[in-house]
């Protein structure tokens, strides 16, 4: 039963998106704060994420977006005083965090308990040695392996497990820090740096079990010593890459039952021995495929990546049960939500075959190895169901967005590599594997060479064999499109997940002409329920997936209905902001007596959790997966504007063939994104814009670029998140990007603009209904111009925009947002150089930035959009005005370059950040500080900073230059920035610019003489410099500025931390004050 000393429990979120540690822990967040709170507990939450559902006001009772830091979270506890603490929904963060408080005795002197893990079951899961004694103590085994704290030891301890040596940092997430070290000089790099990056400063080596199988269970225990396996997954690849990494599958399709047995006794007798009593654990495990020895890697004593897959993957919701385990329910007390029979200690039963795959980006980090390993590198993944193996991964595959339709990709799988080469690609885990396998298959290669070389599982590889062999069949069907008359090849197709589009490239037809012809002949999906039982007991939740069998559970109903189609998997400019506006969506038309529909493939997400709205379709977001639910459920009408720009792709295509979309028409959004058409309608409305093009070869971009002068900006149309936009000086470098401009968007045309240097950037988000625009916010960038707006700083209200700027800015997004006819979201960017304001772009849509200012503001943007998209007006919803906040809010990015060795650290118009951190308070300065804490980066109250600014900016550097100096900070500046601030009595030390003497001012960073930088670069060379610069310090963790309304901020947040203290409010506070 409830224990029922336990009325308030503060929840620690996971922070931001970091590659490791993504939305899926939003979702378990979300689902942990709903059931403490229909338990009649006060939940007061900790995140410092503003992009999450569960930081929205109405789910916590007391909602705190701070820095997730132990001064931090203790401030919060000494005020709002919980009887418990829940840090097992929040990631490696949260865990890392409730122990760094428990330690420091914070726990203790408020009375504060742990629930959910105790501090020792925390540690011995967490810590490698403890981990280890465990083990031995239960009698099973683990790799050789010794736990090290110096490289002094990690030398003496290789010498017994040998090389190749696997290391593993404690107390970190995503494998971070870590790797395999095949030489003596990885393994002294990998070990100094795992060291560096474990918070208590210790790895693990360990003997190299390379080529293994790798499985985990995702298991639940409570205080009764009830014991149940929600999923077994396996991992299609070897060991040796990151479980995050590795196309995964459920159930484990190789294991046989007694060996499947073995492993659940295991699993049981672990989580008793670790101590796990009220929750759920994830626990990894190997087997020589040779001798089919059984060792234990690790274990998880919290909600993990993978228990966001076994929850989609099963329907079971193990952060919900988990949550409920903690403050003191057994399993047999919990009834299961789609049975609504069954009690939790029901063991999931599945029918079907799951299959991750994980989405990579290594596109936007040139120079680093996309060589895979222990440390985990891809930023999303995507999740299908089928009827069997085969279905499932091509289902998967083409939800990747990554320009594969099934099991091929242009330019991999037919590179024409062979002999050693292609033996080189398999032998090497990446991305690019499972298509260079396909190219071995191809080549007639055996399933027992391939395995030799790879040490995929030989069923696996007989699986992939048998999708090809399929493919030669289709390939000559005989007349007619696609597979001519024949409906039970067309079934058998595709029964093995072949997509219509793949029919065509192999067949000759297109996408079209296949479709009809399949439709013709009745072959058409049915969906099936996700029961969580294999179908033993009736299922309450709409929960679907598309498959080729005969029966159909989909039962649609006749009301009023909208279907919201998500973003997809996560990756590098569209991640959790999107996902959090579809759920917003989703609320809003329920709210509005719409029936919705949501399809999505991430299983990470909110969206997909089974009850945010009335029937989850697990599908692709491709065309023909989303046309097949369309004439199943028929919608009145079909939302695009919340997912970013995988549903936009979509808008046109669904609008041509008859489907209903609402809120702003697709017309006006390929308008927005159409440079010819929208430069006209920029002229027409004596707006002010940029230079610009569009070329359709790259001798067309080099007439532009000429034309409209150097420097220019190169992009491609229809992508988010800047992908392959540089900044271009000559028509060398342009010829170089223009490539990779057509590479990212094939079908469309490059875009030039002229790029405005020195100028600096503004953010709007607005909504519209056709009649009134109203501005959400007005976000000023603490970045130069050129750094795309997700990798920027920014500050709500503006911080050093003059009130005629605001006032221009305000009018040309409302006649914009008139002209369009926007119906919604309308997200807006400008410039201004010169006293003059320019319109850089704008999208239709949602943006990044609006779960930022719904926080801010209160108004949940989002749902505002959703709710005129189904009909109705602002002024019926009570907006007339423009919204205005009560504090001052600032968002900082958070970059992974740690997880990209070698890549250049530069900052430019592709986005780089996973993830956003908010920063709240009274004035700019604390809230600037708060942002960079929460993003890791600490602001100097002392030591030295380097300045180095353009000529433009002097003099409005010199008052700053003044107020560091008064704050006891010691100046150090370049020739020109010295003697410019001597002249007016500041005394500056003199240093070198990149590369002018040694040592330079890079060398300096490097020594950790300086401890903040102010730069601001301006023409080719002096952007070069910056990108020196900045890498070295971003390697040494400091803060580097790059425009002088960051600088202020910075000599406000100094000034702030010199004579005030941090204060901490929940969001609910701010916005009833």
């Amino acid at each position: 039963m409830k224990d029922p000393t336990i009325k308030s429990v503060l929840v620690i979120g996971s922070g931001p998106i970091v590659i490791g540690q993504a939305c899926e822990f939003d979702y378990s967040g979300t689902q942990a704060i709903k059931v403490l709170k229909r338990e009649g507990i006060r939940v007061i939450l900790v995140n410092s994420n503003p992009a999450t559902i569960m930081t929205d006001p109405e789910y916590a009772d007391a909602t705190y977006i701070e820095p997730l830091t132990p001064e931090f979270v203790e401030k919060i506890l000494e005020k709002e005083r919980p009887d418990a603490i829940l840090p097992t929904v929040g990631g490696q963060t949260a865990l890392n965090l409730a122990i760094a408080l428990a330690k420091r005795g914070t726990l203790d002197r408020l009375g504060i308990r742990l629930i959910g893990a105790s501090r020792r079951a925390v540690e011995v899961g967490e810590d490698r040695q403890l981990f280890k004694e465990a083990m031995h103590r239960i009698g099973l085994d683990v790799p050789r392996s010794a736990v090290v704290k110096s490289l002094d030891e990690a030398r003496a301890a290789v010498m017994n497990t040998g090389l190749p040596a696997i290391i593993r940092p404690s107390f970190t997430m995503g494998g971070s820090g870590g790797g395999i070290a095949r030489t003596e000089a990885e393994f002294e790099e990998i070990v100094t740096r795992g060291l560096m990056m474990s918070p208590v400063h210790e790895v693990l080596i360990e003997e190299s079990i390379l080529g293994w199988k790798e499985f985990e269970l995702e298991v639940m225990r409570d205080k009764a010593d009830n014991f149940v396996v929600i999923c077994s997954i396996e991992n299609f690849d070897p060991m040796g890459v990151h479980t995050g990494d590795s196309i995964t599958v459920a159930p484990a399709q190789t294991l046989s039952d007694p060996e499947y047995q073995r492993m659940r006794n295991a699993a049981r007798d672990i989580i008793r021995e670790v101590g796990v009593e009220t929750g759920g654990s994830n626990i990894q495990f190997a087997t020589d495929p040779k001798t089919g020895r059984l060792i234990v890697i690790e274990m998880n004593p919290r909600v993990s990546r993978s228990s966001a897959l076994a929850s989609k993957a099963t329907g079971f919701p193990i952060a919900k049960i988990a949550a409920l385990l903690a403050i003191g329910y057994t399993l047999d007390e919990i009834t299961n939500d789609i049975t609504r029979v069954t009690p939790a200690s029901f063991e999931p039963s599945i029918d079907y075959v799951v299959v991750k795959i994980p989405r990579f980006a290594f596109e936007k980090f040139p120079g680093s190895s996309s060589t895979l390993g222990t440390q985990m590198k891809s930023v999303g993944e995507v999740m299908a169901i089928g009827g069997n193996f085969k279905e499932a991964f091509q289902k998967g595959l083409r939800g990747l967005e990554i320009g594969a339709n099934g099991f091929f990709l242009k330019g991999v799988s037919d590179s024409g590599l062979s002999g050693a080469s292609l033996d080189a690609e398999m032998a090497r885990p990446s991305p690019d594997r499972l298509f260079h396998v396909r190219a071995a298959f191809d080549q007639g290669r055996s399933i027992e060479n391939i395995h030799e070389v790879t040490a995929i599982d030989p069923w696996f590889l007989d699986q992939l064999q048998q999708i090809i062999d399929e493919e030669k069949k289709i390939a000559d069907p005989g007349p007619g499109p696609g597979l001519g008359q024949d409906a039970s090849a067309w079934k058998r197709a595709k029964q093995l997940g072949f997509s219509d589009a793949r029919i065509g490239d192999l067949t000759g037809a297109t996408e079209p002409q296949v479709r009809a012809a399949r439709k013709a002949l009745g072959v058409v999906p049915v969906y099936k329920r996700v029961d969580t039982c294999a179908a033993e007991f009736e299922s309450h939740t709409p929960y679907l997936y598309s498959t080729y069998e005969t029966e159909c559970e989909a039962d649609p109903t006749t009301r009023r209905k909208v279907m919201i189609l998500g973003s997809g998997p996560n990756r590098i400019g569209q991640g959790i902001e999107f996902d959090y506006c579809c759920c917003h969506a989703s609320f809003a038309f329920q709210e509005e007596g719409c029936e919705t529909l949501m399809v999505n493939c991430n299983p990470e997400t909110v969206s997909t959790d089974y009850d945010t709205s009335d029937r989850l379709y697990f599908e692709p977001l491709t065309f023909e997966d989303v046309m097949n639910i369309v004439e199943r459920e028929k919608p009145d009408g079909v939302v695009i504007q919340f997912g970013g720009q995988t549903p936009l792709k979509l808008a046109l295509p669904l609008f041509r063939a008859g489907v209903p979309i609402w809120g702003t028409s697709p017309d006006m959004i390929d308008l927005a994104e159409d440079r010819k058409r929208f430069a006209r309608l920029l002229d027409e409305l004596d707006i002010a814009q940029p230079e610009s093009g569009t070329a359709l070869s790259i001798p067309e971009a080099r007439e532009v670029a000429r034309r409209i002068g150097y420097p220019v900006l190169v992009r491609p149309s229809y992508v988010l998140g800047g992908r392959a936009m540089a900044i271009v000086y000559t028509d060398d470098d342009l010829e170089t990007y223009a490539r990779e401009a057509v590479k990212a968007s094939p079908d469309h045309p490059i875009l030039v603009d002229r790029f405005l240097e020195d100028a600096f950037e503004v953010d709007v988000d607005a909504l519209g209904d056709g009649e009134r625009v109203i501005i959400g916010g007005i976000l000023e960038h603490f970045e130069e111009a050129g750094i795309h707006s997700g990798d920027s700083a920014m500050v709500l209200p503006t911080y050093k925009v003059k009130a005629e700027h605001i006032a221009t800015i305000a009018d040309y997004t409302r006649r914009l947002g008139l002209a369009l006819n926007v119906r919604g979201l309308m997200n807006v960017q400008y410039a201004i150089k010169n006293d003059k304001v320019y319109v850089i772009e704008v999208n239709p849509r949602a943006s990044r930035t609006t779960p930022f200012i719904s926080k801010a503001t209160g108004v949940p943007m989002a749902k505002i959009a959703a709710k005129i998209a189904a009909g109705r007006t602002l002024e019926e919803l009570g907006l007339t005005a423009d919204l205005e906040v009560k504090r001052v809010f600032v968002k900082e990015s958070v970059l992974p370059f740690v997880k990209f060795q070698g890549s250049d650290i530069l900052l430019g118009p592709e986005m780089k950040s996973t993830g956003e951190v908010m920063g709240i308070a009274r004035g700019v300065g604390v809230a600037f500080a708060k942002a960079q804490a929460a993003a890791g980066t600490s602001i100097p109250t002392s030591g030295s900073v380097f300045i180095s600014v353009n000529d433009n900016d002097k003099a409005e550097m010199l008052p700053l230059a003044r107020a560091l100096q008064e704050l006891g900070l010691t100046i150090l500046a370049t020739r020109g920035t010295a003697l410019y601030l001597a002249q007016h009595g500041v005394v500056a030390q003199t240093v070198a610019k990149v590369g002018e003497t040694r040592p330079d001012c890079v060398d300096l960073i490097r020594g950790e003489k300086i401890q903040l930088v102010i730069n601001t670069p301006l023409g080719q060379k002096s952007f070069e410099d910056d990108g020196a610069i900045r890498k070295q310090a971003t390697q040494q963790g400091i803060l580097a500025l790059t425009t002088l309304t960051a600088a202020a901020g910075a000599v406000d947040a100094i000034r702030a931390l010199r004579t005030e203290g941090f204060e901490v409010e929940s969001l609910q506070e701010i916005l009833s004050s």
